[in-house]
């Protein structure tokens, strides 16, 4: 299936806190599940389970392109904390008059976003989904944040959204991917708005995942790969400690599990 071909388009709706852009699919009555990707992604990114729940009447999913991203308004501060992205979320189901609980799906950095959405507002998430789950720097020594955060702005400007995506597409999968899902992640990295993506890297910078994990008393599932390398195995394991549960094996993929690993991504959006 040609997933990019068939994805719902983009829709964009006005907040309380600017607009916001998204894609669903499904007709259920109520929304099931909200998608938020990772820091080099767009609502693209769930092509694979956009085009699952078309037709279906018994789910309907929501994927949002975080603020900063696609025609999604940025938010105010140029260093953002993860509760900046939360209340621009709530703010956006507000407007899209979701208010029974869903359950929250996070890829890396996207992870990050829906564990401060769901302790802002704990009553409107049935379960937390983190795949591939990036921990943030928060905790870090002064002087590795500012590398990284260095090191990932250095290569947006002397690359360029198109370039760096060329660059970066084929380490976020494992060695065995299909062309067709490089070019997914290639389309989609290169599509970044440079102004949104450093505010991005610069909560990643701030974050502290499983500090907020920590305070949560949410059903999570926490899931990646084994060929991942932007978030290691080990790392993961390390969030799913944080949350009380064992990580779920996505089998022999990379970091943008969603597309490489779509079918079983999509089983895990319903196991529970």
């Amino acid at each position: 299936m040609n997933t990019q071909a068939s994805v719902s388009p983009v829709q964009r709706i006005d907040t309380l806190l600017g607009p916001i852009a998204y894609r669903q699919a499904g007709s259920a009555e109520r929304v099931s599940h909200v998608l938020l990707h990772g820091i080099g992604s767009a609502s693209a990114s769930w092509a694979a389970q956009l085009a699952w729940a078309q037709g279906r009447t018994d789910v309907r999913l929501l994927a949002w392109d975080a603020p900063g991203y696609g025609q999604s308004a940025a938010v105010a501060p140029a260093w953002p904390q993860a509760s900046d992205y939360a209340a621009r979320l709530w703010a956006w189901l507000d407007a899209m008059q979701v208010h029974d609980p869903a359950v929250l799906v996070g890829h890396s950095l996207g992870a990050i976003m829906a564990a401060s959405a769901a302790l802002q507002h704990p009553d409107r998430v049935s379960h937390l989904i983190l795949l591939s789950p990036a921990r943030g720097y928060g905790d870090a020594l002064a002087a590795e944040r500012e590398r990284m955060v260095a090191a990932r702005l250095a290569n947006l400007q002397q690359l360029g959204p198109a370039g760096m995506a060329r660059a970066r597409a084929p380490a976020m999968l494992s060695p065995q991917a299909r062309p067709e899902w490089i070019e997914s992640v290639e389309r989609n990295m290169a599509a970044i708005v440079p102004a949104g993506y450093t505010q991005a890297v610069h909560l990643l910078a701030n974050a502290r995942l499983l500090a907020d994990l920590g305070q949560l008393a949410l059903p999570i599932r926490v899931a990646s790969g084994e060929a991942d390398t932007i978030t290691a195995p080990a790392a993961c394991d390390e969030v799913a400690g944080a949350a009380g549960v064992q990580r779920l094996s996505l089998g022999p993929v990379g970091h943008a599990c969603a597309i490489e690993a779509a079918d079983a991504v999509t089983r895990l959006l319903t196991a529970h």
